[in-house]
């Protein structure tokens, strides 16, 4: 099977082919620090997570970075309202990201390059353009010249002379900056220093730099003149990338990456999410009334490049949907001894027992999970397949639990409940049983159940009803649910 991804550049679908084999470079634009990550954030963390961790269980080494833009207009104006500094408000939401993408199970990056930490690599960047004839100066300013890179609008399809400067909400339009440019589409790879605003000295005076510049110069650091993979939001495609590929290859003569994705926007009960509106959701705020999981999966049912739509129906459905999934995820801690499986951990997959390569090959729901992702990154498609797997082991549980006995056999099951770990690990979906109740469960061994159990049995045949109830009750405190069966038989099971 290959592996074919959507290219924002070309407008079609493409065979996967690294630069590299089985090498993956892969860059995300990441956040501005300047407040809490809200819900669009939430959508492009989780579905570049996924990316990443779908082309590493098909065998591919990526390196995987994600910047931190941390001087900024917007970081530099709620310093000064707040009395504070760049730094220290660069520093909170930088911490405030990291608590909130951990509570979504979001692997951490490779590295988290800052803006200001690549100062020296932007100002080598413009010295380079300025020198090939991309850009001028303009009273402390330099500005990229659009009409010297005659490709310029190949990633959004926009023509120059229909392009209105500012169109991003960052570029300063104000008149005074117009007056500096020789072309309204125009802008600015350095800003000279205002008065009482962080600065850093360069050729051009004191100044910062431009937000453009920043990612082309930490890709060029971090990997050099060519990636393979470059993503974000499709906010991004114009101008910031756009602006990108214009200042990159104008250096290089080199593609800056081979494939462009972007993420499709969210919107919140049909309506553009915005402070104005008063829809404006953070994902802390989110996680306080929607399991983490649930928000996960509701991304995920719809395809990346889609709009997406938060609702509250929506969400209840994800975590129904969710909720469908974790039992299946937890039939294997509850039931395995029960079940007679051997040598189990709950790390264990398929590909701990063979040849990864071999196990696809030779599992049919592997095969079609990979089938169903390879186009374009479809873990909607995907998805069916953990549902048929989660719904298979209730069903069973259900089974095992009122009768005592299964369907399908027992090793059959435990294969089948592995397949559902790998391919929930492949999406960042995880379910673990409730951690005080963890706990009691591992303390209390089969024996010592079966040992209440019997002494429960004497206490009824000796008409001890309030010992027999208390002895219930201890279990099911502990986690031990009881059902009491004809012929005096009384099956248990694990519980949250």
């Amino acid at each position: 099977m290959t592996l074919k991804l959507y290219n924002t550049l070309t407008r079609r679908e493409e065979p996967f082919e690294p630069l590299e084999p089985r090498k993956v470079r892969m860059y995300c634009c990441g956040i501005t620090v300047y407040d809490y990550c809200h819900l669009g954030h939430a959508r492009t963390c989780i579905v570049w997570d996924v990316v990443r961790r779908y082309l590493q269980w098909r065998g591919y080494e990526v390196e995987y970075i994600q910047n931190f833009t941390d001087i900024d207009d917007k970081i530099l104006n709620r310093a000064k309202k707040e009395g504070s500094s760049m730094e220290v408000v660069s520093e909170r939401f930088i911490d405030a990201y990291f608590e909130d993408m951990e509570r979504l199970k979001i692997k951490k990056a490779d590295a988290y390059p800052r803006a200001t930490h690549t100062i020296k690599g932007i100002q080598q960047l413009v010295c380079e353009l300025e020198k090939k004839g991309y850009a001028y100066r303009a009273d402390g300013d330099v500005y990229y010249c659009v009409c010297q890179f005659p490709s310029y609008g190949k990633l959004s399809g926009r023509k120059l002379e229909d392009m209105v400067a500012g169109a991003s909400g960052r570029v300063d339009i104000e008149d005074e900056t117009r007056q500096k440019k020789k072309n309204p589409a125009d802008f600015a790879l350095w800003k000279a220093a205002k008065p009482e605003e962080p600065f850093w000295d360069s050729p051009w005076g004191k100044g910062r730099p431009g937000w453009h510049i920043e990612c082309s110069a930490m890709v060029r650091e971090r990997f050099g003149d060519t990636i393979d993979i470059h993503v974000g939001g499709s906010d991004l495609i114009f101008p910031h990338h756009e602006n990108e590929i214009a200042q990159s290859e104008a250096v290089t003569g080199k593609p800056l990456a081979r494939y462009w994705m972007h993420n499709g926007m969210v919107k919140v009960d049909g309506e553009k999410m915005s402070k104005s509106l008063g829809n404006f959701i953070t994902i802390r705020d989110l996680l306080e009334k929607v399991e983490p999981m649930a928000v996960r999966l509701f991304i995920l049912q719809a395809h990346y490049r889609k709009p997406l739509d938060f609702t509250d129906e929506a969400l209840e459905a994800a975590t129904n949907g969710w909720h469908t999934l974790k039992e299946g995820l937890l039939f294997g801690d509850r039931y395995a001894k029960q079940l007679g499986w051997k040598d189990l951990t709950p790390d264990s997959s398929p590909t701990r027992r063979g040849e990864k390569q071999e196990r696809k090959e030779e599992n049919d729901q592997l095969q079609r999970f990979q089938e169903a992702v390879d186009d374009d990154f479809n873990f909607a498609n995907g998805l069916v397949v953990l549902f048929e797997i989660a719904k298979k082991l209730v069903k069973e549980a259900n089974l095992l639990v009122h009768e005592g006995k299964t369907e399908t056999p027992p090793q059959e099951l435990e294969q089948q409940w592995l397949t559902l770990r790998e391919l929930a690990q492949v999406l960042g979906l995880e379910a673990e049983l409730e951690g005080e109740k963890k706990e009691t469960i591992n303390g209390l061994s089969d024996a010592e159940i079966e040992a209440l159990i019997q002494q429960r049995l004497e206490a009824r045949k000796a008409k001890n009803w309030a010992e027999g109830d208390r002895i219930r009750d201890e279990l099911k405190a502990q986690g031990i649910a009881l059902i009491d069966q004809s012929g005096g038989v009384t099956r248990w099971h694990r519980i949250d």
